[in-house]
């Protein structure tokens, strides 16, 4: 499953995200929101209420698959190999 940054950010915007949420906000979020949303709280309009749950879930998933995938490693090793020097960064631009 291959996320665009386009239905990430839609994901993002239906839990309700802020640019730097925490695994802990992220779950509060979804969580807040499927029993807001649950079918078995809305018996006057059960198909809305699925609907809405079905895309909670799919924004859940999404969310979870990016950070699941992220290909950036935060490790001191990792960030010490792939960061350049001033000099290094300006050689290999303009030079």
């Amino acid at each position: 499953m291959e996320t665009s940054f386009d239905e990430l950010i839609k994901a993002k915007t239906l839990l309700g995200l802020r640019d730097k949420a925490t695994l802990k906000e992220i779950k509060h979020n979804y969580k807040a929101l499927m029993r807001k949303w649950h079918p078995d709280k809305h018996p006057n309009n059960t198909k809305q209420a699925t609907q809405m749950s079905a895309e909670i879930n799919k924004a859940y998933e999404t969310v979870m698959h990016y950070i699941e995938n992220y290909n950036y490693a935060f490790d001191e090793e990792t960030l010490k190999k792939n960061t350049q020097t001033p000099q290094e960064w300006w050689n290999e631009r303009f030079m």
